[in-house]
């Protein structure tokens, strides 16, 4: 992962805005392209590596595990590994981030009438 330059004038900036406005604190916890997928992905509950990056294809490795380590700093999931052979890792919602479920609901509910509003068929996976 990249280190933040602490003292730099965007993250100076981008702290003091998240003090004043709720929505710019929650994009930087979620915000981007692949933490929203992954959520949505953990919603129905735990799930290994293996099955998080099956059920998310385009996805490399790398941003994968990225956006896991930053969701799990900034306690949405949590990371469980079993200490069996093989190893694996579960991840799964904390407390922080089951209470994201609503907003993701709410997310995929706007996609679905928004696609109806446009005339583009619309195929969710039942995951």
């Amino acid at each position: 992962m990249t280190a933040v330059k602490e003292s730099s004038t965007q993250n100076h900036n981008k702290t003091a805005n998240q003090l004043h406005c709720p929505v710019t604190y929650v994009m930087n916890k979620i915000g981007g392209h692949w933490k929203p997928i992954i959520l949505y992905q953990l919603v129905n509950g735990p799930k290994r590596y293996s099955e998080l990056r099956r059920a998310i294809p385009p996805i490399t490795e790398k941003m994968l595990i990225q956006h896991l380590k930053q969701m799990e700093a900034d306690n949405l999931v949590i990371r469980k590994a079993e200490a069996v052979v093989p190893p694996y890792v579960t991840y799964k919602l904390s407390e922080a981030g089951e209470e994201l479920t609503p907003v993701m609901t709410a997310m995929v509910d706007w996609a679905v009438k928004d696609y109806q509003r446009t005339g583009v068929d619309f195929e969710m996976d039942e995951d």
